[in-house]
């Protein structure tokens, strides 16, 4: 599904990534973890096509990212939900066309997929909140909104980027189980964070694997965490 091949990222000189070489299977649960500056941002972003990698090659779905149209990169994203750290909405609109926005933009916004859009609501708990403006959202809701968003498309994989960096430790298990239930749906999982208690919470439920950034390398981390 992604395949990295001995990939390196250079960035204003320096190098950030080097020598990363990794396949994610279909319906594998996955943590990135490191500290902050490590490179996690940039790892998943060369997982969803948002960077090019400048040494070494980056498949998605068997198609190599250097050699995508832009029409063919559009539609392989489709397939990648993505949840960033600082999830952003319009604020004018209400939470459900926040989260329709994927659909709207690529013309599937018809009948079926608006019955849809209810039942994302429903199952992310915020079918109370349909109307309200992202202002007026708790942090946790806009996690969960964006959790939604990500994955109105019916995504293959999902990639979230610290989901649960700034909401309580109450609101990162709902965030949690939400992807984890995801996973059990069959998709392909994998969440950056430097929480390692995330990351025990998540093994009591699920079988993961977890990944750590150390000097531009990412290794697979020890049975320690």
């Amino acid at each position: 599904m992604i395949e990295l091949d001995n990939v390196a990222y250079s960035y204003g000189g320096g190098e950030l990534l080097s020598e990363v070489s990794l396949a994610l299977q279909p319906g594998s649960f996955h943590f990135l973890t490191g500290p902050s500056g490590s490179g996690k941002t940039t790892f998943l972003k060369l997982c969803y096509g948002a960077l090019t990698p400048t040494a070494g090659h980056a498949r998605l779905f068997g198609q190599d990212v250097r050699g995508m149209s832009r029409d063919e990169a559009a539609v392989m994203r489709r397939r990648i939900g993505v949840v960033h750290q600082d999830c952003q909405f319009l604020d004018h609109l209400p939470v459900a066309d926040n989260v329709a926005l994927p659909l709207t933009v690529s013309g599937r916004d018809s009948l079926e997929q608006v019955s849809n859009l209810k039942e994302l609501l429903n199952w992310v708990g915020l079918r109370d909140r349909a109307k309200a403006l992202p202002p007026e959202l708790s942090g946790g809701e806009r996690q969960r909104a964006a959790v939604a968003r990500a994955v109105i498309m019916s995504p293959d994989i999902v990639l979230a980027d610290e989901p649960t960096g700034n909401v309580d430790w109450e609101m990162s298990q709902r965030v949690l189980q939400l992807l984890i239930e995801l996973n059990k749906m069959g998709k392909t999982v994998m969440i950056a964070t430097h929480d390692m208690n995330l990351i025990r919470a998540a093994k009591t439920k699920v079988q993961t694997r977890v990944l750590r950034i150390a000097n531009r390398r990412v290794q697979a981390a020890g049975a320690d965490l």
